[in-house]
């Protein structure tokens, strides 16, 4: 196995466009709603960024070339890997646009300092829960049937990925639909350009072409910041927010989400092994972990993960080198300034296309790899990751409008009733985000025991959702002045409904008769 092939091309832009659109994220995120100002963002978080993908885009490249020489195949695809996109969302609006006003409404010099430094917190104890974690979670993964644990994914890709990039297609319809045309003939009809163009760099080249000649490019005003910036350890920012009691005022944030990071990317190995990549699952989490680590100790303040879509990836043609390539593109834009360039010149529609297939080909791998018979059990572990991005969508609304933005009203209970006017059942959809993962995963789990007559395993399922919902790790929430947020406190309703599920299906080998044989 080599380590860089052609198809690592393709792999490198939909990897480094994936990675691009979380640095579009976070420096817009970051000024416009933090108020950071350029030293901050571009001396501090930036080099954090980079240092912790430099970590885990490495080693995932050195593990995928390991694994080939082991096995004797050409075709190992490294883990894909980058920032955490709902754990972005999570950390500025759950974690630090709260600090950020809590400490202006206590009148602090630099109340944007101060939410960096509860960013920080949090993204060091998010890592030190994916880094405790990775030694116990391949037991989750061999006790949880596949369609459970990639129904999760597919549910996630199904909404974050793909709807969202399709709603930016049909937006810009002459560079969506041009661009995703090169996308599905490359990928689905499984054609190469004359002279063995990569798909991928046909389709975002004619996406830049497209928005330079319509005028979509360049966006914004010229950038500043440019100039090198060398990593610093952030010791002293740190131990201040430990000070601040940050860790303890977040908490009931950062133990579901360094939880869903864990579960997410152990999920995530679980879709590359379908795919014959079986890649040993404690080194993988750990090192995921220590990325994460390594951003909070630099100055980043959101958290690593291993992406959703190896399979897209490794359909590509995709290996080691995609991997490594990125390592460097995102410590050249990070390290330099020139984020601010490549937003100016490239606008994210230039290769939406491939992210938009990539979620769609995750969706299609749950269904594919999977026994038939558990086909309805993908289905529901489908649902609860589109409805929290529904829940997302609907906040999301709310803000447009200037509800839960500064100086505009907060959230509130009111909203309740006011979405149930329109038959809109708000406090479900609210109910169902806070802890969708283990949601998803548990009930498509326990739909494929029944599947298979497992009640007791069936009940299990349910019952260990009761427990969760008790410990206040799903279904439960409060409302803060800008979202909708996990509440550590027993979610009785939820525990209480789970229950009564799980003696349903332990009772069942008692009430009824079997008609047709398992899986019919």
């Amino acid at each position: 196995m080599r380590w860089f092939v052609r198809g690592d091309i393709d792999g490198f832009f939909g990897l480094a466009l994936d990675n691009l659109v979380q640095l579009l994220l976070i420096d817009a995120l970051c000024r416009t709603v933090l108020g950071f100002d350029e030293a901050l963002l571009h001396g501090r978080v930036l080099p954090g960024v980079a240092m912790s993908l430099i970590v885990g885009n490495v080693f995932y490249a050195w593990q995928a070339k390991t694994l080939g020489e082991k096995t004797g195949r050409d075709d190992v695809c490294a883990l894909p890997y980058g920032i955490n996109t709902v754990s972005l969302f999570a950390h500025v609006f759950l974690v630090m646009l709260p600090a950020k006003l809590a400490a202006a409404a206590a009148g602090a010099d630099d109340p944007a300092r101060i939410a960096w430094q509860a960013g920080l917190v949090a993204t060091l104890g998010s890592g030190a829960i994916e880094l405790g974690g990775a030694f116990v979670a391949d037991r989750l993964r061999k006790a949880t049937p596949r369609a459970a644990l990639l129904a999760t994914l597919s549910g996630i890709a199904l909404g974050f990925i793909s709807l969202g990039f399709l709603f930016r297609t049909f937006a810009n319809p002459l560079i969506g639909l041009s661009t995703l045309a090169i996308v599905m003939l490359t990928y689905f009809g499984r054609v190469r350009f004359k002279g063995n163009i990569p798909g991928g760099l046909v389709a975002v080249g004619l996406g830049i072409i497209i928005a330079w000649a319509t005028g979509m490019a360049p966006v914004g005003e010229t950038p500043q910041g440019a100039g090198f910036h060398v990593p610093i350890p952030v010791v002293g920012d740190l131990l201040d927010a430990l000070a601040a009691g940050h860790l303890v005022t977040y908490f009931s944030v950062i133990l579901p989400m360094g939880l869903f990071n864990l579960v997410g990317s152990l999920q995530n190995i679980e879709s590359a092994a379908a795919t014959g990549d079986d890649f040993p699952v404690a080194p993988s989490l750990a090192v995921n972990g220590g990325g994460t680590l390594v951003a909070g100790l630099f100055g980043s303040c959101f958290p690593t993960t291993i992406y959703i879509g190896h399979p897209g990836w490794k359909a590509m043609g995709a290996r080691a080198g995609y991997s490594v390539a990125n390592a460097v593109f995102v410590t050249v834009v990070c390290l330099t300034g020139t984020l601010g360039w490549l937003a100016y010149a490239i606008p994210i529609d230039a290769g939406m296309a491939v992210v938009l297939w990539i979620g769609m080909v995750i969706t299609a791998q749950a269904f594919e790899v999977t026994p038939k018979a558990h086909a309805p059990a993908v289905v529901v572990g489908l649902l609860p990751g589109v409805g929290a991005w529904g829940a997302v969508m609907a906040k999301n609304g709310l803000r447009a409008a200037g509800m839960g933005t500064p100086g505009g009203p907060p959230f509130h209970e009111g909203l309740i009733e006011t979405f149930a006017a329109t038959d809109t059942w708000i406090h479900g959809a609210f109910a169902l985000e806070q802890g969708f993962i283990f949601t998803s995963m548990i009930v498509a789990a326990a739909t494929v025991a029944v599947i298979e007559r497992k009640w007791v395993t069936a009940g299990a399922w349910c019952a260990a959702a009761s427990v969760l919902s008790a410990l206040g790790l799903m279904h439960g929430y409060a409302f803060t002045p800008a979202d909708t947020v996990i509440n550590l406190a027993p979610a009785w309703p939820w525990a209480t409904g789970y229950a009564v599920m799980a003696l349903v299906f332990v009772s069942a080998k008692f009430v009824t008769d079997p008609q047709e044989g398992p899986g019919h």
